[in-house]
């Protein structure tokens, strides 16, 4: 996680962070740069301090999962090798794993638990690949030619290629998920994996309606995005051998991170340019999935519901809807559920001793806004 960040910095300058640490380095503007970073001092801060934690173990789980693809389909199918590889290349937040582990490491003092059990480690490992698996048919089912400013599997392969690609790594993690033999666990990853195809059937079912409700939206939501999360939050939790009121609340955690993190993005697919996003700006709204900033604009304004049951069929449609969408409080509203989303999922973390670990699961839940400040 961020290790171009921590590349960033040398000890010239010193950074005072909300962390209440100081950090050295000189080359701030080389981390602002990035993609990842944003603008705000407390990102690079951040994920300087999620690095330093957990940056090697993060890396170790990454380069043992292109080990085992190798070892597997490496010599015996070259072209479903690249596909996986093509994903994993393209970067991202590596969110997921770090997850398992800030749990992991925030629940030990209840357990006396001393380091990362092997079932901590191939979890981590699981949830990556699964979270993989799905980008890879997310886009083969929106048609994206971009993922992180990077060519999709499907457009590089083709789409019999990457639907396979993405079966594969199912497979795989279902593998590996069997033989963690923890039946409470495997259920739990299992319903993940079902909440996908749930999402993108309620998404199908939902394009360019405009009498879709925010609490239909929040529930695609969680099949999308939130319950992988939480099942990662969760299922560290379990592994970690705490009660089942703890794993219950680190559960709500992971899950009202993730729809605080879902309506975030959702909020940058209006605020951001095509190359910060890695992909055109405004394409939900183009393709008909309507979020929050959509549906709360709708609430506001009649001419919003033309122009989408028309499909943009009309030039410059789509500019004319997303222009109304920030004029008319749909960006404000959308902020304000994300926050909300984000103050439960903090709350949440009351269950745990104070501790650095507890308190970097906090961060990450700011870090998270911060995105649309």
């Amino acid at each position: 996680i961020g290790k171009e960040l921590v590349n960033a910095y040398s000890p010239d300058t010193v950074i005072t962070s909300s962390l209440g640490v100081e950090i050295k380095g000189s080359n701030v503007n080389a981390a602002e740069s990035s993609r990842e970073a944003s603008t705000a001092p407390f990102t690079r801060v951040f994920f300087y301090y999620l690095h330093n934690s957990l940056g090697h173990k993060l890396e170790e789980v990454t380069k043992k999962k292109k080990r085992n693809l190798k070892n597997i389909v490496g010599a015996e199918n070259p072209v479903l090798m690249s596909a996986a590889e093509q994903i994993f290349g393209a970067g991202g937040k590596r969110m997921r794993p770090a997850l398992v582990f800030l749990v992991s490491r925030a629940t030990k003092e209840i357990v006396g638990l001393k380091e990362l059990t092997k079932e901590h480690r191939r979890l981590a490992e699981i949830i990556e690949m699964i979270h993989t698996a799905s980008l890879i048919h997310d886009d083969v089912l929106d048609e994206s030619d971009m993922r992180r400013g990077k060519e999709t599997v499907h457009q590089l392969y083709g789409t019999r290629v990457a639907v396979l690609a993405g079966d594969f790594m199912f497979a795989q993690s279902s593998w590996y998920l069997a033989n963690l033999e923890n039946l409470e666990v495997i259920k739990l990853i299992s319903q993940v994996i079902k909440d996908f195809a749930s999402g993108e059937i309620k998404q199908a079912s939902s394009l360019f309606d405009c009498d879709l409700q925010l609490e239909e939206y929040l529930i695609k939501c969680y099949y999308k995005t939130a319950s992988l999360i939480a099942a990662s939050t969760k299922g560290a939790a379990i592994f970690s051998r705490v009660d089942s009121y703890v794993s219950e609340q680190i559960y709500q955690y992971g899950k009202n991170f993730g729809l605080s993190f879902q309506v975030v993005d959702d909020i940058l697919d209006f605020t951001q340019s095509a190359e910060q996003l890695g992909k055109p700006a405004g394409s939900d709204l183009a393709k008909g999935n309507l979020t929050a900033p959509v549906i709360f604009a709708l609430e506001k304004e009649a001419r919003l519901r033309d122009i989408i049951e028309s499909e943009f069929c009309d030039t410059g449609s789509l500019d004319e809807a997303v222009g109304i969408v920030k004029s008319c409080g749909g960006i404000q509203r959308a902020q304000e559920l994300a926050r909300e989303k984000a103050n439960l999922a903090v709350q949440s973390l009351q269950c745990l001793p104070p501790s650095s670990f507890r308190f970097a699961l906090e961060e990450l839940v700011k870090y998270n806004l911060e995105r649309i400040k």
